[in-house]
């Protein structure tokens, strides 16, 4: 049929779109592209082999994202953030997230069989997530953080909500490395409270959960920007 070919063009080019997308993405929270470096749409689409239309979709998804900023005339440049940016994006983060366990907190009836399994399958993700913190594997922490918390936060069914922090912890991710990377041995040093937190939330002790976060954000503040404290 000559729709079908057009069509399937159509879905390998968006394929193709979001793989470099994700192919970017990991390069700058593994520091490969760094704060400030610029490159061109013609150079990404050498280095990939591929045609400069879904390099430059890829690259404006990014920017669009936080994480690229468009120079004009030149291309693109990764995008650098301050300390205040951190703080900020921290600060958000807790702001969804209060919301959010106060709102457990305020259901009174017992979790379903469906929901008791999901969180089950996300404590996984945390037992992973932990397992990495602890051995100071910043690369494979970073991976398991974004799915966990994407899995965690799917579980109060607004697909909004889960994107809109789903996007604050990529961006506030791009942020810490660019400081933590910087760091000789992480070990021992990376927040591990993934568990905790889901046995909280499965508990609904919407309090521990939300005291939780809250240390996890005071750690993090204290951790990205040594001697400045979380205050």
């Amino acid at each position: 049929m000559p729709g079908t070919g057009g069509g399937n063009g159509a879905v390998t080019r968006s394929t193709l779109r979001q793989q470099l997308a994700d192919a970017l993405r990991d390069e700058v929270l593994a520091g490969r592209l760094k704060p400030g470096q610029e490159f061109t749409v013609k150079e990404i689409a050498e280095q990939y082999g591929v045609s400069a239309t879904p390099v430059r979709e890829a690259l404006v998804d990014l920017s669009a994202q936080g994480l690229l900023d468009a120079v004009q005339h030149r291309g693109f440049e990764v995008h650098e953030y301050s300390a205040a940016d951190y703080r900020n994006m921290v600060e958000a983060r807790l702001m969804v997230t209060d919301g959010m366990f106060h709102r457990l907190g305020d259901r009174k009836v017992d979790v379903d069989p469906r929901t008791a399994a999901a969180l089950a399958g996300v404590r996984r993700r945390g037992e992973e997530a932990r397992r990495a913190a602890i051995s100071g594997d910043l690369n494979i922490l970073i991976g398991y953080d974004l799915r966990f918390w994407r899995e965690l936060t799917t579980l109060f069914g607004n697909p909004y909500l889960t994107d809109f922090l789903h996007r604050l912890r990529l961006q506030s991710w791009v942020c810490a490395v660019q400081r933590l990377r910087r760091a000789d041995d992480l070990r021992g040093r990376l927040w591990a409270g993934y568990t905790d937190l889901v046995d909280a939330l499965g508990r609904r002790d919407a309090r521990t959960a939300r005291e939780i976060v809250a240390g996890y954000d005071e750690h993090s503040l204290t951790l990205v920007e040594p001697g400045t404290g979380g205050g």
